[in-house]
């Protein structure tokens, strides 16, 4: 970390005292990056700033980011920010252990405490070809690492219910050294429930409906209530918070820079109390909860404690005005106050230039097509069936003027033929996107209107080795990701500006979708319901197996 400006050592003010449950004007004393004291002066003062620990992201991938850890925290301390839990499994999924090793060191140069898992889940599942694979001894390595904290998110539901002995042994990994394990079982209820909570499960990010969120939370488990930039469950879960507070925690899961730039945490806050959540229970599941749930070293404005800190102008607007990591100012007024620093990109990326008969698709006569139905806001799917547009050679075409588009998924670790599929609610009348960002192997994934502007958009992508494709005819933008394949080596502004322009480009042609590119990066996704397209074919979820596309 660069030398931020030395800080005051006395802070007057309204302080949040999240352990305590009140709120009261005083000052907090630093010293030596530690709280040295805090005096409590009577009641709150109107006008006075407030004071309060610093926002913890409960469940994150910085990847997602689309930044390393160094400049994803340069932006996360704007938003008061000073920690995250974050789950590295989309580097591990390209580079394994080494991807791992790397993100830990990187995030040593952050302004913001990153702590880690092991992940769990690499690949997510048998269906899909990814760039590692993580079993047992795996897992352990890494759980020995001072700087991993937990065992990360337990993707494969279906393994932990069925009583998988792999997955049973991860898991056992991680009891054995008495370390949390999160969890991720979407629209799983009742008694499936159940058995995955008394497998060890500890968390869930992935509620979708305040059923889900209200029997995770019977069972003791805690809720991290989502708002990224594909999974949008604030507005369904908020409710939560009122009923049972302290089994809450505030995440982001995925984020992209453009949104990263605008707020985080904070923004959580904001709107929790703007729906009548008391603001001490919202502070607690920014702050308190996810500190305590993973026994975390980041402080929480007690004398001893770190100077994680936060300076808001008020508890309505909850606008960060300073951050502070272990006492010293890394963010004012919006802006951090953190230098860059240079980042050696690794990667690995064997895909080979492909033509537009390479998305070619037999018709089987007399049969329909299974159909993916993406929606907007969540990284669930939909399914559908539909008889296909076919051309007087038997092939089945992009059908623009019904919205059904074809979406590939291509190996980006050895060269073989993609997979196609069609999806729906796209929108796109002309173009295609493409992306190395693919949950969570990271093979390309990508959505056409035609198939030579689907060759085009892919082969841009791998002439880059990973990044973001818009082709339209002549038409083409790329955002290059070198850091295998999901994050840049530029700023963030510059990275939010190009993000933006390409997701323009989508709107431009059609793409109706509030984040075109993240909705397509988890149309690869196994783990999610209902339908969804790996390298290796079509999926579904409820299944749990490939499935054959064509259906009577």
């Amino acid at each position: 970390m660069a030398n931020p400006p030395a800080i005051p050592q006395t802070l007057p003010g309204n302080i949040v005292d999240v352990v305590a449950g009140k709120m009261f004007a005083g000052t907090v004393e630093l010293a030596n990056g530690r709280i040295a004291r805090v005096t409590e002066q009577g009641p709150p003062r109107p006008g006075a700033p407030w004071f309060a620990p610093g926002f913890v992201d409960a469940h994150v991938h910085v990847e997602s980011s689309m930044l390393p850890p160094s400049e994803f925290a340069r932006v996360a301390v704007t938003h008061g920010t000073v920690a995250t839990v974050s789950d590295p499994h989309e580097i591990a999924n390209v580079l394994g252990l080494p991807g791992v090793h790397w993100m830990i060191a990187e995030s040593k140069r952050a302004a913001c405490k990153i702590f880690f898992g092991a992940p769990s889940c690499v690949p997510a599942t048998s269906f899909e070809t990814a760039g590692a694979r993580f079993g047992p001894r795996e897992v352990g390595e890494l759980l020995e690492l001072p700087e991993v904290l937990y065992l990360a998110e337990v993707m494969n539901f279906p393994a932990v219910i069925h009583g998988d002995p792999v997955m049973h042994a991860i898991i056992a990994e991680a009891k054995k050294r008495h370390k949390r394990v999160d969890g991720h079982s979407p629209g799983v209820l009742g008694e499936d429930l159940k058995k995955y909570a008394a497998a060890g499960i500890q968390t869930d990010h992935e509620c979708t409906t305040l059923e889900e969120a209200r029997q995770r939370a019977a069972l003791g488990m805690m809720v991290w209530i989502r708002e990224g930039s594909a999974a949008r469950n604030f507005e369904t879960l908020w409710p939560l918070l009122l009923e049972k507070p302290d089994r809450c925690g505030l995440c982001s899961d995925d984020k992209h820079p453009d949104e990263l730039l605008v707020s985080q945490i904070d923004a959580l806050v904001r709107r929790a109390v703007a729906h009548g959540v008391p603001v001490m229970d919202a502070m607690r599941a920014a702050t308190l909860n996810p500190v305590r749930h993973y026994g975390l070293p980041v402080g929480l404005l007690q004398p001893g404690d770190p100077g994680d800190l936060v300076e808001l102008n008020d508890l309505t607007e909850f606008k960060v005005q300073r951050t502070w990591v272990d006492g010293k100012v890394v963010a004012q007024n919006g802006k951090s106050l953190v230098a860059r620093v240079p980042v050696k990109p690794l990667n690995v990326f064997n895909a080979h230039q492909k033509k537009p008969e390479d998305f070619a698709l037999i018709a089987v006569s007399g049969k329909r097509l299974q159909v993916i139905e993406a929606i907007d806001g969540q990284i669930v799917t939909g399914a559908g069936v539909e008889k296909p547009k076919v051309s007087a050679k038997g092939l089945v075409e992009c059908d623009p003027a019904r919205d059904l588009l074809k979406l590939t998924v291509v190996n980006r670790y050895s060269d073989a033929p993609p997979a196609v599929a069609l999806v729906r609610n796209f929108g796109l009348k002309s173009g295609a996107l493409a992306s190395s960002v693919a949950h969570d192997s990271h093979n390309i994934v990508a959505v056409g209107a035609n198939d030579a502007d689907l060759a085009r958009a892919v082969n841009a992508v791998i002439k880059y080795g990973g990044g973001l494709s818009f082709a339209a005819g002549d038409l083409e933008k790329v955002l290059p990701l070198p850091i295998a394949g999901l994050m840049t080596t530029v700023d963030a502004q510059t990275a939010g500006a190009a993000y933006q322009e390409l997701s323009t480009l989508a709107r431009q042609h059609g793409c109706g979708l509030k984040a075109p590119y993240m909705c397509l990066s988890f149309l690869a996704l196994l783990v999610i319901p209902q339908l969804k397209l790996s390298d290796l074919g079509l999926f579904d979820v409820g299944k749990f197996s490939l499935v054959e596309p064509w259906v009577d």
